[in-house]
């Protein structure tokens, strides 16, 4: 067992520890955890490691990224009791994958030489048609995420708009759609997904991150009702929609 009055820890210790805590003497609560157990907890953290980056809060980063390593430890050892793999197979993997993937510095096969990242990943899982390119593309993603990189990967196959103009009118169309399929009461979701599809190719065509901007426009929105919270204080409760909107408005200009 490591000395746990230590100060400074490594890698090692935190699979010593995972080991010991998933053990019989262990931590009851560790060993009766599964992957399906702990698989929102893996989810979470990563995005709470994003968010650290987001803010700029190093110390915290520091922290989210021990919690996103211990996931990684967690299912692991996880696997290793199973007899399936450990740590070690897990860093064996990514580095090889790494020397693979960097053909200019480590030239072990020739014919990859001056080929991307992208390239060498399909020739190497023998992705050989767009379709069998954009099935690899985790559906675990967020959506927008999961839209722009079956877009992009299908996009290499040449099955692309010719001009962000085109994929705007697409918009157009699909939101005429939806208006349609609203007033019916027929189909909303299926037009409103490809109203948001159609969106998220614009995004793609003018390099910009679909989720990175929704997430701007969320909180653009919630900037400007704080503002008409603010500015309406106990009146909000009584004013009409219509005052609300008008309000909006003289918000909208300061923020």
């Amino acid at each position: 067992m490591i000395d746990f009055y230590r100060e400074k820890f490594g890698f090692a210790d935190l699979v010593e520890l995972m080991a010991f805590l998933r053990a019989p003497e262990g931590c009851p609560w560790d060993a009766a955890q599964s992957h399906e157990s702990i698989r929102r907890n893996f989810i979470e953290e990563v995005y709470e490691a994003v968010e650290a980056i987001d803010s700029h809060d190093i110390p915290l980063l520091r922290e989210e990224l021990g919690d996103v390593m211990l996931q990684v430890v967690f299912h692991a050892q996880m696997c290793a009791e199973a007899g399936e793999f450990d740590i070690d197979d897990v860093c064996t993997g990514i580095v090889k994958k790494l020397i693979r993937r960097h053909p200019n510095l480590f030239p072990l096969d020739p014919s990859m030489q001056g080929k991307s990242w992208d390239e060498i990943k399909e020739a190497e899982k023998k992705l050989t048609s767009g379709s069998k390119n954009a099935a690899q593309v985790a559906r675990s993603l967020p959506a927008l995420i999961y839209a722009d990189k079956v877009q992009t990967r299908i996009s290499r196959t040449g099955f692309d708009w010719s001009d962000v103009s085109d994929a705007l009118d697409k918009v157009d169309e699909e939101a005429a759609e939806l208006r349609q399929a609203v007033a019916e009461h027929s189909n909303v979701e299926e037009e409103l997904g490809d109203l948001l599809f159609a969106a998220v190719n614009v995004a793609r065509m003018q390099g910009i991150d679909p989720e990175e901007a929704l997430m701007r426009a969320t909180d653009k929105f919630r900037r400007r009702f704080a503002a008409v919270e603010q500015r309406a204080g106990d009146k909000l409760s009584e004013m009409s929609v219509d005052e609300m909107v008008q309000l909006w408005k003289a918000v909208k200009k300061d923020c």
